[in-house]
């Protein structure tokens, strides 16, 4: 992991051809089941992990509790994972040209949802695949020119990292 994706990016696996995943949909939501009551007083956002097969082979694919980390705020704090509403990838066989998605409902002071750093760890046929990150905020809206939202400042610090990593690359 040498630095951070904003969310939304893809992020492709050298170890295995063809294999990328991306955090998305960040977003303030409530669980479809309802609120967990250890929840209380905190508010639920949810954020899809999606794994995309653009190669030639399928890959039996995990991405269960445990490999997703969620922390929130300046100071890198747990957030609740809503185990009972969220949905994983428990075994599935990801054929060429298809995905497969998991939504994770969690929680935490709102005030610290500005600042969300999601950590995922994909387990690729039996192996452990390479960390990745992603950091955003909950408001934020991907693929647009300017960020609203509270978190803004954080998404606008990482495009402008990975701006002038690429530019220093290039020259």
């Amino acid at each position: 992991m040498c630095e951070p994706n904003v969310v939304g990016d893809w992020q492709e696996y050298d170890e295995h051809a063809g294999l990328r995943v991306r955090v998305h949909r960040l977003e303030q939501a409530e669980p479809p089941r309802g609120r967990d009551d250890a929840a209380e007083g905190l508010t639920y956002f949810s954020l899809r992990v999606t794994v995309e097969n653009r190669g030639t082979r399928h890959f039996g694919i995990h991405l269960e509790d445990g490999q997703i980390d969620v922390r929130i705020g300046p100071d890198g704090e747990s957030a609740f994972i809503d185990w009972r509403n969220s949905q994983f990838i428990e075994g599935y066989d990801v054929h060429p040209l298809r995905r497969a998605t998991a939504v994770l409902f969690a929680a935490g002071p709102e005030a610290a949802l500005a600042q969300i750093d999601v950590q995922v760890q994909l387990r690729v046929d039996e192996e452990w695949a390479g960390r990745r990150l992603w950091v955003g905020g909950a408001g934020l809206h991907e693929a647009e020119g300017t960020h609203t939202g509270p978190g803004c400042g954080v998404a606008h610090q990482v495009s402008n990292f990975l701006r002038d990593q690429a530019e220093e690359g290039t020259a």
